[in-house]
């Protein structure tokens, strides 16, 4: 599997009974529907990505999905409990696409957080 950010390869890593795509280069990280649930508790072990990249990769929107056959492109989504993290899902398989560092930031929920979600950027 290549990251649909950097084309970059992906490695399978596996916690218990679930398993979570990151990029060897950007460090970006690509899960199957649902198994992003049963990971956040697990999420500074597995998002191991400089927040500084994830937040420059971030800016690339325009991509496809890494597991469908073909081009499916994905549509950004934003957290609907934190907006100001933005993500990329597949409308096909379900799979979600986190930059670097906001898997980490998507599974903790903090006053700073709070902050973060009242100055948040506005989708286009």
């Amino acid at each position: 599997m290549q990251c649909p950010k950097c084309a970059g390869t992906m490695e399978r890593v596996t916690h218990l009974a679930w398993h979570v795509h990151r990029c060897t280069e950007c460090k970006g990280l690509w899960f199957d529907m649902g198994d992003y649930e049963h990971l956040k508790g697990y999420a500074e072990e597995i998002d191991t990505g400089d927040v500084h990249r994830g937040e420059a990769t971030n800016e690339i929107d325009h991509i496809d999905c890494p597991a469908c056959a073909g081009k499916r492109p994905l549509i950004r989504m934003v957290d609907p409990q934190q907006p100001h993290i933005w993500f990329e899902s597949c409308k096909n398989c379900y799979g979600r696409f986190y930059d670097a560092g906001e898997f980490r930031d998507f599974a903790e929920h903090d006053f700073h957080d709070l902050i973060l979600d009242w100055k948040a950027k506005p989708r286009d």
